[in-house]
């Protein structure tokens, strides 16, 4: 008798309805920015991870048609056929020298990145310490490898060192978020770089919400803290974050890059990334090393918005990066204040399990340079209205 699919999987569509579990996706019309159109209804944005307004700047629309124009649509193959472009090599070049590393990579996506480098490196006999609320990829790309995760609580370090003190076996990686999607706090990098120099150790750093946003240049969390490519021997960045395009990098020494050329399976086995794609992207990198109003106009607005909820007595969590979480408990709470937010034209996604553990779910509010004052005042009237009301 054939399996009748729709039937089995229909009543665990139904205990997600019922635990208020559920993800659904809306239809945006027109392009990516603070003012967005949903359902024909114009909607203030704060829940999307274009930390420095260029996903819609003109001058890379203009360079992705001109990159379209010269190199057509699609890649054709990957990069090891006949699928690396100039662009993909002069963005690779690019990169490095931003990042201030010999060489860089490019991978269709973080998930890819971390996926392929973790597999190529990490051997049956190694183990990989994981934070524990590092992003999925990441836990992934551990799980899929032949190595054995261990996950340390959230930026605990003396547990860290703990575990690698019993290290018997293999090689050790530690691999860390430099700035954690969910909770937008910074890794202790100069700590978890010293314990991985005391334990011969190599440190990963996806550092996807940090590159473009944070540290004097943009470089990211590694820059901030100061550390070099000998603290942090592989660096991950994507590319449809902070530089508003699509795609991600792995930054390293040329060992590094020439080993996951020959073994990274999610970069072999791949079509390579757009050219135009590619070559939109570096006037994006010219606009982060050159526009720095645009962090400085986030880190204005991170200051406005955390004053102006302190004042309001909301729970917001410790961060000092444009990701600002409102913890609420209860994944129904969460989905009712996420509805009547949006009921008042503002669109902020409502963040459950399993995605974070269970009772903490949140709103995750994010900014972007595009945002002004004024749209954080509108933002902290209308939770004032949404949260205090109602409590009331």
């Amino acid at each position: 008798m054939a399996i009748d699919l729709a039937a089995r999987l229909a009543p665990g569509l139904a205990e997600r309805r019922q635990r208020h579990l559920y993800r659904s996706r809306r239809v945006i019309d027109g392009a990516q920015d603070v003012e967005l159109q949903c359902d024909g209804k114009p909607l203030l944005s704060f829940c999307s991870n274009d930390y420095l307004g260029l996903a819609n700047h003109p001058a890379l629309i203009q360079a992705m048609q001109q990159g379209a124009q010269r190199y057509g649509v699609g890649s054709g193959s990957s990069h090891l056929i006949s699928g690396h472009s100039q662009p993909h090599h002069a963005l690779e070049e690019a990169l490095a020298e931003f990042t201030q590393r010999p060489r860089a990579l490019l991978f269709s996506s973080g998930y890819m990145a971390n996926l392929g480098v973790i597999s190529a490196l990490a051997a049956k006999q190694d183990t990989v310490h994981e934070d524990r609320i590092n992003h999925a990829s990441l836990i992934d790309a551990a799980r899929l490898s032949e190595s054995t995760l261990r996950r340390y609580p959230h930026n605990d370090v003396d547990v860290l060192a703990k575990r690698l003190n019993k290290q018997d076996d293999g090689h050790p990686f530690i691999v860390t978020d430099g700035v954690f999607s969910m909770d937008g706090d910074i890794a202790p990098l100069q700590q978890i770089a010293t314990v991985a120099t005391q334990h011969a150790a190599t440190l990963m750093v996806d550092d996807a919400h940090g590159i473009g946003v944070i540290g004097k240049n943009g470089r990211g969390s590694v820059e901030q803290c100061q550390l070099s490519l000998h603290d942090v021997p592989i660096l991950v960045g994507t590319l449809g974050k902070a530089f508003g395009t699509f795609g991600a990098f792995v930054t390293g020494s040329d060992e590094l890059i020439e080993t996951l050329i020959q073994h990274a399976r999610s970069y072999i086995y791949t079509t390579a990334l757009p050219p135009a794609v590619a070559h939109a992207t570096l006037t994006s990198l010219k606009l982060i090393e050159t526009e720095h109003w645009r962090r400085e106009q986030l880190q204005t607005l991170v200051k406005r918005f955390r004053k102006g909820a302190e004042q309001l007595g909301l729970n917001i969590m410790p961060s000092t990066t444009p990701i600002q979480p409102l913890l609420v408990g209860s994944s129904d709470e969460a989905l009712r204040i996420s509805e009547q937010l949006q009921q008042r034209g503002i669109l902020i996604s409502a963040i459950r399990p399993p995605t974070i553990p269970a009772g903490t779910a949140r709103l995750r509010i994010t900014f972007s340079a595009n945002h002004s004052e004024q749209h954080i005042d509108r933002l902290l009237a209308a939770l004032e209205s949404v949260i205090k009301h109602d409590a009331a």
